[in-house]
């Protein structure tokens, strides 16, 4: 997190930066570390819960300040739209070594013989279906706030799978513990970093290579007839600012531009709160205390 830019004026202290509060982990742990910087610097702060997909209007229109774990891979067209138009400020990479795709717990790949090759779920489809997507498998995709990557994947590559939505993150995971505790079969849409991928024994399914020519040309792709039949283009995780930021919070625009969390720093305080129980607030707080080595350079290049 080591930052060599100048220092800037506080700004608006008396004015709190409300940062937004998506529905996943990760994103929690991120913007409690990034809340947690900008009081150190001098600023009050609020966390406002938001739904992923629809809090844009709300950030270009400064309702919002910041969010601070964004990924490319699932923003809403309104996302491009306000940024293009300048009302939405992409203040630079966050540093995780981000992947999103289909996943299995191991033992799925004694059921359905071939993974994981993508394939093979075409021929398994009937193992996983259940009595709400019969005739078809059944693809446990992200929560609706997130979009429907697995259903648009799933029908542009002709798996024979129905895509149902998880409710939250939270019953994502309860679906992969019930697979795994249960040995049945299961595929769902998941990511990394995540506690889960190790803890579970989670492993990706083999799609066809993600590249922009795939989502641009039919031609690209295994599926002539359609675009986006392949894996997820490798993902960005960035962070975005209402435009106002830089004139209202100069100092705060720096330390968000310049914060950055790696996955080996993230993922063990996902666990130690979706495993162990344990407050996010709690969990990043000790995270700050024992590495003020490697944030707190970052405020004090910005402030002083």
């Amino acid at each position: 997190m080591a930052s060599s830019v100048s220092a800037a004026d506080l700004g608006a202290v008396d004015e709190p930066i409300k940062l937004a509060i998506n529905e996943w982990t990760g994103q929690h742990i991120s913007t409690h570390i990034a809340g947690r910087m900008l009081e150190a610097a001098g600023y009050k702060v609020e966390y406002v819960t938001a739904g992923y997909q629809n809090m844009w209007e709300a950030m270009a229109e400064g309702e919002l300040h910041a969010a601070v774990e964004v990924w490319a891979s699932n923003v809403p067209d309104t996302w491009h739209q306000l940024h293009d138009a300048g009302k939405l400020e992409d203040v630079g990479a966050l540093g995780l070594e981000a992947r999103e795709g289909f996943v299995y717990p191991a033992h799925v790949a004694e059921l359905c013989p071939g993974l994981p090759a993508y394939e093979a779920l075409k021929d398994c489809a009937a193992l996983f279906a259940t009595p709400e997507t019969l005739p078809e498998g059944r693809l446990v995709d992200y929560p609706g706030e997130w979009g429907t990557p697995g259903a648009d994947r799933s029908a542009a590559l002709g798996l024979g799978f129905k895509a149902i939505p998880a409710g939250s993150e939270g019953a994502l995971i309860a679906e992969i513990r019930a697979s795994v505790e249960r040995k049945t079969p299961l595929v769902a849409v998941f990511w990394q970093p995540h506690w889960a991928m190790s803890a579970f024994d989670l492993h990706f399914v083999a799609l066809p290579e993600g590249t922009d020519a795939c989502y641009a040309d039919p031609a690209a792709g295994p599926n002539p007839d359609v675009t986006g039949d392949c894996d997820f283009l490798p993902t960005r995780v960035f962070k975005a600012t209402w435009p106002g930021v830089k004139d209202k919070w100069p100092a705060a625009h720096e330390i968000l531009s310049n914060l950055t969390l790696s996955t080996e720093m993230q993922q063990p305080m996902m666990g130690a709160v979706d495993v162990d129980g344990k407050d996010v607030g709690a969990v990043t707080d000790a995270w700050l205390a024992a590495n003020e080595a490697i944030w707190r350079p970052v405020v004090e290049a910005a402030t002083k």
